[in-house]
């Protein structure tokens, strides 16, 4: 059984209307109407070949305007086709984002002057004179936690005469962490309700 090779489809196509291009994006625009042939046996089957047809003839002349209007050249990586820029324009998938109002921060610091923080101010990392090396400067084995799970402790007169009854030095550092922490869900919370109004 010798199987016999598909007809070569032609490489122009004709149509009454020519297409609009947009190179930049790829785009080939037919604005000839749907000639689709209306045989009640096979409809689907014939329908589905018919739409590939008009595929076919859009994506051949795509390739055709290509080939003929867009430089081409030869580098080591192979032949590279440049693309003009784009023109038509895209409708936007979701609405353009609105701005954001200005926090309580953002005012103030705009009218103290205050600018953001750089990269290398927001890194964790700070030189250890006593090691001479880096270390963090908080978090997991934080230079703010120094000293809690020390086993010998000096104790400062001062601060003695001022300790309430009952409290210890070790715990010291970790209730001014938690109170910093909940001083801080204070104020989210009380910026948050300000925000909703």
């Amino acid at each position: 059984m010798a199987t016999t090779k598909p007809a070569k489809l032609p490489v122009t196509v004709e149509k009454p209307t020519p297409y609009t291009f947009d190179l930049g994006l790829l785009l080939a625009n037919d604005p000839n109407p749907l000639n689709l042939s209306t045989s009640s046996s096979d409809e689907p089957r014939q329908r589905e070949q018919d739409l590939a047809n008009i595929a076919r003839d859009g994506a051949q002349s795509l390739v055709n305007q290509l080939l003929t209007v867009c430089p081409i050249s030869a580098t080591a990586d192979g032949v590279l086709l440049s693309l003009p820029q784009p023109h038509t324009p895209l409708p936007r998938e979701k609405p353009i984002p609105q701005p954001k109002p200005e926090t309580k921060w953002s005012a103030f610091a705009k009218r103290r002057g205050i600018a953001p923080k750089t990269r290398e101010q927001r890194k964790n990392l700070q030189y250890n004179d006593e090691t001479g090396e880096f270390e963090r400067k908080w978090g997991y084995k934080g230079a703010n936690k120094a000293g809690q799970d020390a086993p010998i402790i000096e104790l400062k007169a001062a601060k003695e005469e001022n300790r309430k009854e009952g409290t210890t030095v070790r715990g010291d550092k970790r209730r001014e962490i938690r109170e910093k922490i909940k001083r801080n869900e204070r104020s989210m919370r009380k910026n948050l309700k300000r925000n909703e109004k």
